[in-house]
């Protein structure tokens, strides 16, 4: 079970704090009101420390996403529909675990708190391992370029965000450029470049197929319902290492 299926069927006594805290407990607070009412009982206790990592991640993911949507000073339909999209393509919510993270969207779009202000209480949270600000980085802009437009006012914030994380504007690129056909896609995937050496670039894949093990990133905190991003982020390191390979003859 999930982390959203977790809270809802019952456990209580979460404390993220600060804007994130401030979303979760409204949302959530109205989660539990609804079980109670349909007769579930819930109970007391608090969420261990990876279930309160893996909630920061959840609420972390869909609050910032309202605030990109919500960029250009409006939000539009066709952006909603993005989310939505996400939710159930990418993410493969149930309905319920769906209905929650769009509670935390629209709760987000209402809340007085900045980009920015999610961004840094995600960033001091998981300051200490880039695989998960680098999901984060990666789901921010694959949503963002999913309705076809990515529009100055949320370029501004993609970017801001590359520097809240202390990423690096050339990481960001790359990023990007997974979901923007370009010439040497393979390599900006991997995070090369076609000149250098192929001890480099073999070098570079061990590292990023290690460090990006859908097993391994899990066990740092990432929610069970991103789990299937992880695993495509995993085939996707694996394919565009494929394809170098051929290009190069590398055995």
């Amino acid at each position: 079970m999930g982390i959203v299926g977790k809270i809802v069927g019952g456990t209580i006594g979460f404390a993220l704090g600060g804007p994130l805290g401030a979303i979760a407990g409204a949302v959530f607070g109205h989660a539990f009101d609804s079980s109670e009412e349909s007769g579930l009982q819930g109970r007391s206790g608090n969420l261990s420390g990876i279930e309160q990592t893996q909630l920061a991640f959840f609420v972390s993911t869909f609050s910032m996403l309202a605030k990109l949507a919500q960029a250009d000073g409006q939000v539009r339909n066709e952006e909603i529909d993005t989310i939505e999209a996400f939710a159930v393509r990418d993410l493969k919510l149930s309905p319920a675990e769906r209905e929650v993270a769009l509670n935390i969207f629209r709760a987000a779009l209402s809340s007085p708190a900045r980009f920015e202000d999610f961004a840094l209480q995600f960033y001091q949270r998981f300051q200490n391992n880039h695989q998960m600000i680098e999901m984060m980085m990666d789901i921010l802009v694959r949503v963002s370029v999913a309705d076809g437009v990515v529009n100055r006012a949320e370029e501004a914030l993609l970017l801001h965000a590359v520097r809240i994380f202390q990423m690096g504007e050339q990481r960001y690129r790359q990023i990007k450029s997974r979901y923007t056909a370009t010439e040497n896609q393979a390599y900006e995937v991997l995070g090369c470049r076609p000149e250098d050496s192929d001890e480099a670039i073999k070098k570079r894949y061990r590292t990023l197929a290690q460090s990006y093990h859908p097993d391994k990133i899990a066990g740092k905190g990432l929610p069970d319902e991103f789990i299937d991003l992880a695993h495509e982020k995993f085939r996707e390191i694996q394919k565009a290492y494929e394809t170098v390979k051929q290009e190069r003859g590398l055995r």
